[in-house]
């Protein structure tokens, strides 16, 4: 028992040794949404999107990057009802927060890297009107909180950066329909520290 503390101990030091460098930093962007139904009861087609927040970096070579953005999501739904085909736009609000582990490939001032992890999904706001006309609308409620993942490449150069990630949901995003949410993100971040 003595020695496994003594290993976790050694294991804990040379973490917190290799994330000792630290970085934060704003970024903006565009992201591209789809939701897709596994049933194909309707076609859906891509929103675009903003993402605004922060980031953070601790290490080096292999670091961990924590952000916490604000941003919009959604997709254009056409499907057929009793009337006609209707034509509709869901829209989201979300907080995410991604916590990616990377690795980074040149020097401080100037890098490529790439970058995977989960990312946590809060929705804060739906502007939908997208289901407003279907006989029990609750069916169609998407959740307040949804698990991404994220997988992506960036550059640095200086104290600018350029991300361009793809996200998937690793869960359905609403309560009964079996959708998923698929993105592309592509922001531009400035390092302060």
């Amino acid at each position: 028992m003595k020695k496994l503390a003594i290993t976790a101990c050694m294991v804990l030091l040379a973490s917190v040794g290799a994330f000792a460098q630290f970085n934060l930093g704003v970024k903006a962007g565009l992201n591209y949404t789809t939701i897709k139904a596994q049933n194909n009861e309707f076609d859906e087609s891509g929103v675009l999107g903003y993402q605004l927040g922060v980031w953070s970096r601790f290490g080096n070579t292999f670091y961990l990057q924590p952000e916490l953005y604000l941003g919009t999501k959604g997709s254009k739904f056409k499907f057929s009802t009793g009337a006609g085909t209707v034509e509709e736009k869901q829209k989201f609000t979300t907080l995410d927060v991604p916590i990616l582990l990377g690795t980074k490939f040149g020097t401080n001032k100037a890098n490529i890297r790439i970058m995977a992890g989960p990312s946590f999904q809060f929705n804060l706001d739906e502007n939908s009107s997208a289901f407003k006309q279907a006989t029990d609308a609750d069916f169609y409620r998407y959740k307040d909180f949804v698990t991404n993942a994220q997988v992506g490449a960036g550059v640095d150069i200086g104290s600018l950066s350029v991300d361009l990630r793809y996200e998937t949901s690793l869960q359905d995003i609403n309560k009964n329909d079996g959708q998923k949410q698929n993105l592309l993100h592509l922001s531009l971040g400035f390092k302060l520290l």
